[in-house]
């Protein structure tokens, strides 16, 4: 009798415990992972995958393509093998070195725009302003260099392996005895036989030679929540060649787990030959410009191109009205610099630090991507999968019937009776889910004490290929009668039942209508035989008794409603995509409250795409329309699907070229989006989204190719990461707007100002300390507190917005410089002194004075108290305006070219300073008015939902 049912130990090995001596110790080329080998392994890629893969293989011959046995590898082989094929270990992302880090902060537009000005600046000897440039240059670079080196590390210090150890069958020498050992994982290879046992993680991709009632979880492979049984292929089986790899039972792949039951199994492929490791495809790695980069490229180049026609415009002028020439090169480039937000790439950085890293303190998230912050708060999509996240990995019996669809709690006594009994007398480690989800009803159900009286006599165990599990009891007062219950798969439990075929026909009609409503079902039977004390086979499961169904749902996670809720008010619409059936998945989305619409007529997907979902009871069905399959995504264009994502909530049996293309899609329609994922078969969707999450316990794999980690699979800390990148854009968006409109403010007037005065009314040297003290005083930006409207939608820099903001404030501003002109005029038409220093030190004065107040009163959609509320920003403002009033009068004035200015100017400065001041609020509330934010907006976002 051999070890392994149709596998022939003499036939693999040339004597006991010998392997072949004609391969003269080589490992054949077929082994998984070598180069150029004739059939590139029997599992690389696994049998199926595609055109020109090797045919599946039998125990039998996968054992004879890997010149191995059941009796394992020599150790002397092993070695070798270990040595040619090296260890199994995933291929490793290096770290970013600390130089290429830096150089590529400089990608920035902003960045790259001020190193240029600095060389410039250089270039024309303005010394100062060229060292200041660079200085906040280099100080953004490191802050963004060292923020995503600390996100790095804190993600390395997660990682774990797949596995630590496994159990190996390996051989001393040919002739020495089989012998069970741990091994490290690194030192497994191609040919190894292992022993595998529930809640052993699978260390590699194998093919199973032996199993007893195997079941293995690959839900991080493949997206599905249920476990997959596994057996053996002793007899060719042509249908499998077209069947996917993971359809196929023989096989079991690195990252998956064991569930239940127990096996042994050949390791077919290692290392980076592994489905596994095929992740860390550096193609695969590759994204296209994120929302970050989208809007910050949008403003650059806007504002670029007003740098770059800056100091042309500023010569011409000069050289044709005033005569001047090179000499005004140096005011040119202080012009264009006047124009830069130099203080943008520190800013940026600073804001974004302090929320990765309060994030990181508070949350337990972890920012791995700086500007991955900024699109979190730009969200207005959020794909995920439903396991785990909308539910828990558990059912719940929903229901119990019986052939006429009755309830009837006599189902749920037998059911529960089986799955006792065969816990108890066939030894298993723990009962499944389902048989779970299934005593623990019975238990809370009345009556669950009179299945005590029962007595367990045999068991036949679950097994993948006859889905059936049966008890055999005794029941109280029924001496000389064996009891057999049966339950498993409907359609295995009702071929074992004396039933005709219409009989049959109408069941399996019952039981398609419950799955088509979301729910998992058992069928349950019985049988009285005589008692006997010989042992029960699977022979004996016939003529059954059809005693009815159990239907079982997905918990829904405790805190996935609530989340929901929160996540539409703030203006972030869920999809679901899983591979789950498409009503399973649909009743759960209906039981959080989702909002899929329901009704006959044209769907999302033009009527293809409805569904029979669950109602309220258990056997009710009602008509999805925002429900697609998979099948109707392969039959969209990518414009087609684009118009179907847009409206559709839930997307059944996605694989993850799905989940990937229909993210893609939503991109493509202007949606900026996240993708919440955790195994290998979410690595092609995390990629395609904006920004990629993950929880801490996801495949290493995938947290190294996501920009967020979580603490944990939860919407919650979804929510609270939402908030932060709201927090951190939020500031970033009004420094932007109060920055630039001031800018160009500035920069309109002194153009008018230079081709007014016989003058330069700026010297560079008066530019450069005025924009020292405006940059030191934005810094402020980066810690204030922004509006509540900003938090109730989704954060978007849109140039165009910005370009329509810093137009119509922006010549505010010019006007109230300009009008400083008619003052400076009547305070000093007749002071005597040095006119021309005298106008610089009030102009000096008067540009710090309306930035500290733009500073204050334009931090939009705000309230009164809000406004009113101290912080950061209000004493940087107050510090500008300080410094505006007094550094002229100081000995730093005459050095910088500035004189004392006469009293009246201050009066006559105040005046227009509060017309000033009036017109802002005026122009601020007329502004709020035509672009309203806040209550109204988020209550609008979350009727819409709801309409939903």
């Amino acid at each position: 009798m051999t070890p392994f049912p149709g596998v022939d130990v003499s036939a693999t090995e040339s004597g006991p415990g010998s392997v072949p001596e004609s391969v003269s110790g080589a490992v054949p080329e077929s082994v998984p992972g070598a180069v150029g080998g004739a059939d590139s392994g029997a599992l690389g890629p696994p049998a199926g995958a595609g055109p020109g893969a090797p045919q599946v293989k039998t125990s039998l011959e996968i054992l004879r393509s890997l010149d191995s046995g059941p009796r394992g590898l020599v150790e002397a082989r092993a070695e070798e093998r270990l040595a040619r094929f090296g260890e199994n270990v995933l291929p490793a992302w290096r770290p970013v070195p600390w130089p290429r880090r830096f150089v590529r902060s400089l990608r920035d537009p902003f960045t790259s725009v001020l190193l240029c000005l600095g060389l410039v600046s250089a270039v024309v000897s303005a010394w100062g302003t060229a060292c200041v440039i660079l200085a906040l240059v280099a100080v953004s670079c490191l802050l963004r260099s060292a923020e995503e080196h600390r996100a790095d590390r804190s993600t390395a210090d997660l990682r774990d392996l797949v596995a630590t150890t496994a159990t190996v069958v390996r051989r001393v020498s040919p002739d020495a005895a089989p012998l069970e050992r741990e091994v490290p994982v690194a030192d497994l290879v191609p040919g190894d036989v292992i022993r595998l046992g529930p809640g052993d993680l699978v260390p590699a991709d194998v093919q199973v030679l032996r199993a007893g009632g195997l079941t293995v979880h690959q839900s991080a492979l493949t997206g599905e929540s249920a476990p997959v049984a596994k057996h053996p292929l002793d007899t060719p089986d042509p249908a499998l060649a077209s069947a996917g790899p993971f359809a196929q039972p023989q096989l079991c792949f690195q990252g998956s787990s064991v569930t239940s039951g127990s096996g042994t199994a050949v390791i077919v492929a290692t290392g980076g030959a592994t489905r596994f490791a095929a992740a860390h495809d550096g193609r695969a790695r590759q994204r296209g410009a994120s929302a970050f980069d989208r809007s910050v490229q949008g403003i650059s180049w806007t504002l670029i191109r007003f740098m770059l026609l800056t100091p042309p415009l500023v010569l011409m002028a000069n050289a044709a009205l005033r005569g001047r020439g090179l000499e005004t090169l140096p005011f040119a480039v202080a012009v264009a610099v006047g124009l830069t937000p130099e203080m943008l790439p520190v800013i940026v950085t600073t804001a974004l630090a302090r929320g990765a890293a309060r994030l990181a303190r508070t949350s337990g998230v972890i920012v791995k991507r700086l500007p991955a912050l900024h699109d979190l708060g730009a969200v207005d999509v959020l794909c995920l999968d439903k396991t785990g996240t909308l539910t828990e990995d558990r059912p719940v019996v929903a229901a119990v019937v019986d052939g006429a669809d009755r309830p009837d709690p006599e189902v749920l006594r037998w059911a529960a009776l089986s799955a006792l009994w065969t816990l108890q007398l066939a030894e298993l480690p723990a009962p499944d889910a389902l048989d779970e989800a299934v005593l623990d009803a019975a238990e809370e159900a009345e009556g669950w004490g009179a299945c005590a009286a029962y007595e367990g006599v045999a068991a036949l165990p679950f097994d993948p290929v006859r889905r059936v599990a049966t008890a055999v009891v005794r029941r109280p007062g029924r001496l000389g009668v064996h009891t057999l219950v049966t339950k498993g798969a409907v359609e295995a439990v009702l071929e074992r039942c004396a039933l005709d075929g219409d009989e049959r026909k109408r069941l399996l009609a019952l039981a398609d209508r419950k799955a088509e409503s979301g729910l998992r079902l058992l069928a349950v039977a019985r049988a009285d035989r005589p008692a006997r004390p010989g042992v029960y086979t699977p022979a004996d499961e016939r003529g059954l008794a059809f005693v009815g169904l159990v239907a079982l749902r997905d918990v829904p996670a405790p805190s996935a409603a609530e989340a929901l809720g929160v996540l539409a008010r703030r203006g972030v619409t869920v999809k679901v995509l899983t591979g789950d059936h498409p009503g399973t998945a649909a009743r759960a989305c209906a039981d959080l409250g989702l909002g899929l619409r329901t009704g006959t007529g044209t769907g999302a997907g033009s009527g293809a795409d409805t569904l029979a979902g669950s109602g309220a009871d258990a056997g009710a069905t009602i008509e999805y329309r925002d429900v697609v399959t998979a099948e109707l995504v392969d039959t969209l264009s990518d414009a087609e699907l684009a118009r179907v994502a847009d409206r559709a909530t839930v997307f059944a049996r996605c694989t993850p070229e799905h989940k990937a293309r229909i993210v893609s899609a939503l991109r493509a329609a202007g949606h900026t989006t996240g993708f919440l994922g955790d195994g290998v078969n979410d690595l092609p969707a995390l990629h395609a989204a904006d920004v990629g999450i993950c929880p801490r316990n996801a495949v290493d794999v995938a947290r190294e190719a996501a920009d967020v980690v979580l603490a944990e699979k939860d919407l919650t800390a979804i929510d609270r990461a939402v908030l932060a990148g709201r927090h951190s854009s939020g500031n970033i968006a009004t420094y932007l707007r109060i920055t630039l409109s001031s800018n160009l403010g500035n920069v309109i007037a002194m153009l008018t100002a230079g081709l007014m005065l016989p003058f330069l009314p700026m010297l560079p040297a008066q530019v450069l300390v005025q924009n020292l003290c405006f940059d030191a005083a934005q810094l402020a930006f980066a810690f204030d507190r922004p509006a509540a409207s900003a938090l109730r939608r989704p954060a978007v820099l849109r140039s165009r917005d910005f370009l329509r903001f810093i137009t119509g404030f922006g010549l505010l501003n010019a006007a109230a410089d300009l009008a400083t002109f008619g003052v400076l005029a009547l305070a000093l038409h007749n002071a005597a002194g040095d006119g021309e220093a005298a106008f610089h030190a009030g102009w000096f004065t008067e540009n710090l004075l309306t930035q500290a107040l733009v500073m204050v009163l334009l931090r939009t959609g705000r309230s009164a108290a809000e406004r009113r509320a101290g912080g950061p920003l209000r004493a940087a403002a107050a510090g500008l305006a300080v410094v505006g009033v007094l550094l002229p009068l100081t000995p730093v004035g005459p050095l910088l070219g500035m004189s004392a200015l006469p009293p009246l100017y201050y009066l006559l400065l105040g005046s227009v300073l509060g017309l000033y001041a009036v017109g802002l609020t005026a122009a601020r509330r007329r502004y709020e008015r035509r672009h309203p934010a806040g209550a109204e907006s988020g209550r609008g976002l979350e009727k819409a939902h709801g309409e939903r």
